[in-house]
Parts: C-alpha cells; sequence; structure tokens
C-alpha cells in the first residue's frame, strides 16, 4: 500500500496562535519548531512514500522550506485538518492507497502509531479511517481530569466496541470511573492520539459533508465520520516506554520540553 503523510498545518489557531513555529527545547537544549519537530516525527516513519506539509500561510512555508520540508499550499477555507489533508491529496494528484493526517501538534508521536495504522487498514477491509488509542496509566488519567477541573483541554479519549469501531469521541474523560488510580495502575479509559490514516474515498467525501452537531459542539473533526457512520477503527498501540502528548494550549510547552528531556529526544 502506497503512503502519503500529509501534515496539515494553520497559523490562526484559535486556542493558540503561531503555534507551528513554537519553539520546543529538546534533550541537548536546541530548540526546533513544532512543525519541525512533526516534520522530524513522520520522516522516522517506515514505509512511506512522500512526506508534505499542507499550510495556507507563509510564514509556516518559508520556515519549513528552510528546513528542506516539501510544502502544499491550501486555502484559507479548511475547517480542519482532514479537509486540508483532502485539498492537499487533490493537489498532489492523488495516486495513494492510504493518506495519514500526522497533525503538526503532536510532535511525539512515535513512529510504531503510524505504521500500526496503515497494518490496521491493511488487515481491515472496511475500515474507511484508522486512528490510534492508547490505554492510560493513573498518571495520564490523572492528569487528564486535573486539566478538565482547571478548565483546559488535556487531550482527547475514545471509547470503541469490542470489534474496535469508534463509538465516540471527547474532549471530556470518558468512561466515568469513580475509581482512584495510582500513577502506575492500568485504567480503562483511553487517550485518543490525533493521528488518522484515510482510505482516499473516505478522504474524498468528507470536505463535501457539513459539521454535524456533535462535530460542533466537541470541535473533533473525526466526530463527522461517526456521524455519518463510517466505520472508524481504533487501533491500540503501545507506548513502549515513550510519553505522548499533544500541544494544545502554552501551558504545555513546558510539558512535553520536559518529555523530550526525560525521553533523551534532541
Amino acid at each position: 500500500m502506497s503512503v502519503l503523510i500529509v501534515i496539515p498545518a494553520r497559523y490562526a489557531s484559535t486556542r493558540y496562535p503561531g503555534k507551528p513555529l513554537v519553539e520546543l527545547r529538546g534533550a541537548g537544549g536546541e530548540a526546533k519548531s513544532l512543525i519541525r519537530r512533526s516534520w522530524d516525527a513522520a520522516m522516522s516513519v517506515n514505509g512511506v512514500d512522500r512526506v508534505v506539509v499542507a499550510t495556507d500561510d507563509d510564514r509556516i512555508r518559508e520556515a519549513c522550506e528552510a528546513f528542506g520540508a516539501e510544502v502544499v499550499m491550501t486555502s484559507e477555507d479548511c475547517q480542519n485538518g482532514t479537509e486540508r489533508c483532502a485539498e492537499a491529496f487533490t493537489a498532489l494528484g492523488g495516486g495513494f492507497d492510504v493518506v495519514v493526517n500526522l497533525q503538526g501538534d503532536a510532535p511525539l508521536t512515535p513512529a510504531w502509531f503510524v505504521e500500526d495504522l496503515v497494518a490496521g487498514l491493511r488487515a481491515d477491509p472496511v475500515a474507511e479511517v484508522a486512528t490510534p488509542v492508547l490505554r492510560t496509566e493513573g498518571a495520564a488519567l490523572n492528569g487528564l481530569l486535573a486539566d478538565r477541573r482547571a478548565g483546559r483541554v488535556g487531550g482527547t479519549t475514545a471509547v470503541f466496541g469490542a470489534n474496535h469501531n469508534a463509538l465516540y469521541f471527547s474532549k471530556e474523560v470518558i468512561p466515568y470511573t469513580g475509581k482512584t488510580y495510582g500513577d502506575a495502575d492500568e485504567t480503562p479509559v483511553f487517550h485518543h492520539v490525533g493521528v488518522y490514516a484515510y482510505r482516499p474515498s473516505a478522504l474524498a467525501a468528507y470536505p463535501l459533508w457539513p459539521a454535524g452537531p456533535l462535530e460542533q459542539l466537541e470541535g473533533l473533526e473525526q466526530l463527522r465520520f461517526l456521524e455519518r457512520g463510517a466505520h472508524v477503527l481504533c487501533v491500540e498501540v503501545e507506548a513502549k516506554g515513550r510519553q505522548f502528548w499533544e500541544l494544545n494550549n502554552p501551558e504545555d510547552v513546558p510539558r512535553i520540553e520536559m518529555m523530550l528531556s526525560q525521553m533523551g529526544l534532541a
């Protein structure tokens, strides 16, 4: 299966304007922009035929071209990363069996998360979209709960059926559990990792559907697929000692820098 990775990036983020160009210091103290770290993550994935950044902003384009990335310019009308990926895929002329949306705010995404998604689509011919979920330990769950108590969106959680078909995604912490967990305890809550692998037919259909009420309420693009009855496969992935967090708010910068340092990532 030929694979294209698209990294959608926009400057005008509602919660964090200019986020792709924010610099993050790694283990050796070197500062790299968020979009550069996301590009490096994409380039480390095995079995990928092409990687592009999709943006509508010349500042991001110039920064990406300075470190050697291929850039596809897209319109300002894209409402989310999936729409931007669809536009970039069309601009490139198609020609790939799988399109991966590696969102530009997740520089800690391990290569095997993406590799597992592609394998998931290969093994499930009915699946139209695949996305990774990571079972939380107590420390991560307690962090999500603390963020919600403070009024911050610290991450997205997912629930799925016995066949791993997605049932729902939410910025609230679901499913509810009244238990208290130690930092190393396994929990029933799955952190949704914002990476997607699409079949071209599903990606082409997505921009033609209007955003539904759940997508608008939650602000989660993947809910458009569920509201239209698409088969979204949740692929459980393993952290293998890696920490994971998205950069959603300015407060996440020191958290991610600490993780980069602890994992020895320059």
